[in-house]
């Protein structure tokens, strides 16, 4: 009989915050005047795509990772990933000396890909998407007795990306207004929980892309749901959601929007251009759904949530073209 998964508590963001605090340090909170434009709204950059492997999930990695029984350690750990859950999980596998293996599409971001391979983790390239890759590497699981990592139904990966909230919040308390992407729906959660406890008069809004909307679904029907999983942006790309984020999202989530995968490439220049930043499409979502919701945010206090800034050269070559 499966085991019943522990729903995080703001407790265990405190107790996380404590964990990576000698391994990470916490990343900038800026104001950029050029998106105050684009939003209508005071606007600040939560910038974890300054974090080592690029992107928010190292939180969740070295939190998780730090805290394995050494059975676990011995026998090394397997994860998926389209490349920045794969990265943390590999950093983090690095920072403990513990042997990684991680499952990614065979058409996964190849900077991604070498990156994981610089952290000294093994890539499996096998699957057509993320979901493909997730059965391969619970397969190898089985088969080879690694300690598999799910990459959303995991408490101590929750925890982990709760704390950029915690130092957001921090940093400027009035901040009313938290857009966070959504791809598995850690980071949406972990946000959800810290706001919860800390100012639960502010707002957490989540970001999908219409062509990834099984988050959304999920959230909306409050039921598990699958759906297509076609985005340009491999850090939304989840086509099945996962229990855990969700059930904290379905308690404690304020509102989720949709945008389109032009919007996605549209935000990605205007955040490339007004933070001097690169920045992944996923990483754009945030800016995506305040423009979209422009109109309801007048007057407000935004924390954009920049996911991270792994952009592959393909990605970055049709944003470039947009900025003419």
């Amino acid at each position: 009989m499966a085991t019943a998964l522990k729903t995080p508590t703001f407790e265990d963001v405190l107790k996380a915050k404590r964990q990576i605090s000698p391994y990470l340090r916490p990343t900038p909170l800026l104001r950029h005047l050029a998106l105050d434009r684009l939003t209508g709204a005071e606007t600040w950059v939560k910038h974890e795509n300054h974090n080592p492997t690029g992107a928010f999930k190292v939180r969740g990695g070295v939190n998780l990772v730090s805290r394995l029984e050494a059975e676990e350690r011995r026998r090394g750990v397997i994860s998926a990933s389209t490349g920045n859950h794969g990265q943390s999980v590999a950093y983090a596998a690095r920072l403990f000396d513990i042997s990684a293996v991680i499952c990614a599409p065979a058409v996964a971001n190849p900077l991604k890909v070498q990156a994981m391979r610089d952290l000294g983790a093994e890539v499996v390239l096998q699957g057509a998407n993320f979901d493909e890759a997730k059965e391969n590497a619970e397969r190898l699981a089985g088969e080879q007795g690694y300690r598999y990592i799910n990459s959303g139904d995991e408490p101590l990966l929750i925890a982990g990306v709760g704390t950029y909230t915690l130092e957001l919040f921090e940093a400027e308390p009035e901040i009313d207004t938290v857009i966070v992407p959504l791809g598995g729906g850690s980071g949406a959660a972990g946000a959800s929980l810290v706001k919860h406890a800390l100012k639960p008069q502010a707002r957490v809004i989540a970001v999908s892309s219409e062509k990834a909307p099984a988050g959304y679904l999920s959230w909306k029907e409050r039921r598990l749901q699958h759906a297509k999983n076609e985005t340009v942006a491999e850090g939304l790309a989840s086509g099945g959601p996962f229990e855990l984020p969700q059930r904290v999202l379905w308690d404690l989530l304020d509102d989720f929007v949709l945008v389109s995968d032009e919007e996605l490439l549209e935000a990605t220049a205007a955040m490339i251009t007004g933070t001097r930043n690169l920045v992944e499409p996923a990483g754009a979502a945030a800016l995506a759904g305040a423009i979209k919701l422009r109109d309801r945010l007048q007057g407000r206090k935004l924390a954009l949530i920049c996911s991270g800034g792994n952009i592959s050269p393909a990605h970055l070559k049709q944003v470039v073209d947009r900025l003419g």
